[in-house]
């Protein structure tokens, strides 16, 4: 399939400065951050992909994407973190035994301690975050492994739900995987791999229960999260373009995460994976034991229509505001799903606003040099690299 938009390209965000900032973990793995400056700024924002994700999502050129939102929002600061699970990095690409609680102790808070590095003492850090990075940066913020001024968590926290589908397949799929199957990973784009593989034969037999497109990444990601034709987000909330290049922007990951995902799931709440590990003797077994100390505000927003962590959020909500009331808030978005929450093609108009106003009333003072007025919803990116069929 012919590629549409540049792999891993910038385009989407103009006029910022961009630069890459290399930071190592406790646990010694490289990770990068990219930041986009436009000016000076007291309110920093850090944002956070999910699984098998990274930048790309937040950076779009074929709709008004998040960076270039907040910084024509007047946050001239805003930096992407890609971590130990975005497809940027090879460590997806091996049968690891990584954990959230890896990225919840080592990865976050050496971000954190990176920007502050960089923008010196005084700034207001506000984190937006998505899926599994939503849920290990919550598990960080919880376990005071990490402190930010304020927090953004879309789709999960710290009461992961799913369907009873979507409980079936994690159950079964990492032994399936790794030890029937013997793959290391899974990859949404297998369908479109050279020649004859064992990946390949796998998409096309499960686009065979997928009717409702004809992407064969998008048949794959929703056998590998959620519920659904589609599972991730609603057809009619994305732009062509994007529905397309699913495969680029969603990479391979191996199935180890599903597994504590699956505790956290039995458990009812986000836990430790492994209670003996002594490299996570700093985190709590329970991360939700000294909620009423947060003191953080953290705005939790879903999808109305999630068919991968469906009601996670309300019911995370329910729980902090039982520990702390009226410290966090909860945000459910209609006609919208899990990830068209920040892919969607009009994400600027129906989701952006809020997250931006909780930042400002919640976290933050409105920084100088924001955009005002309608303008501010209906720009777009200019010059955007999108090559349309």
């Amino acid at each position: 399939m012919e590629r549409r938009v540049t792999l891993y390209s910038l385009k989407g965000v103009q006029d910022a400065e961009v630069s890459t900032h290399y930071f190592s973990t406790a646990d010694k793995l490289g990770l990068s951050m990219l930041r986009f400056q436009r000016a000076p700024s007291d309110d920093v924002v850090l944002i956070v992909h999910g699984l098998t994700t990274s930048t790309d999502m937040f950076v779009m050129p074929e709709h008004y994407n998040l960076v270039s939102y907040m910084l024509d929002q007047g946050f001239g600061d805003v930096w992407c973190l890609d971590y130990r699970m975005s497809n940027r990095h090879p460590f997806n690409l091996q049968r690891h035994r990584y954990t959230l609680d890896d990225i919840a102790l080592f990865d976050h808070p050496a971000a954190v301690a990176k920007i502050r590095e960089a923008v010196g003492a005084g700034k207001r850090i506000h984190v937006i975050s998505h899926c599994l990075g939503a849920a290990s940066f919550a598990m960080s913020v919880f376990a005071k492994a990490v402190e930010v001024d304020s927090l953004i968590a879309n789709s999960v926290a710290l009461t992961p739900r799913v369907s009873t589908w979507s409980r079936m397949k994690i159950a079964v799929s990492p032994f399936v995987v790794e030890y029937v199957l013997g793959l290391p990973y899974l990859n949404p784009n297998w369908g479109e791999e050279p020649g004859g593989t064992k990946g390949k034969l796998m998409a096309k037999m499960i686009s065979m229960g997928h009717r409702e497109c004809d992407v064969g990444a998008c048949h794959m990601l929703s056998m590998m999260w959620g519920n659904g034709h589609p599972a991730l987000y609603s057809h009619e909330n994305l732009d062509e373009i994007t529905h397309r290049r699913g495969g680029d922007l969603y990479g391979p990951t191996s199935v180890h995460y599903y597994r504590h995902v699956r505790r956290m799931l039995n458990a009812g709440r986000a836990v430790k994976y492994d209670t003996r590990n002594a490299k996570h003797q700093a985190l709590p077994d329970d991360y939700l034991q000294s909620a009423a100390e947060i003191e953080t505000p953290v705005m939790l927003t879903t999808g109305e229509d999630n068919y991968v962590f469906t009601d996670s959020n309300v019911v995370c909500h329910e729980a902090l505001e039982r520990a702390a009331p009226g410290r966090h808030e909860l945000k459910v978005y209609p006609r919208y799903g899990h990830q068209d929450v920040f892919m969607g093609k009009n994400v600027a108009a129906d989701i952006f606003p809020s997250m931006v106003e909780f930042i400002r009333r919640r976290g933050g003072a409105r920084p100088s040099g924001a955009v005002a007025g309608p303008d501010a919803l209906s720009a777009s990116p200019r010059t955007p690299e999108v090559h349309r069929a």
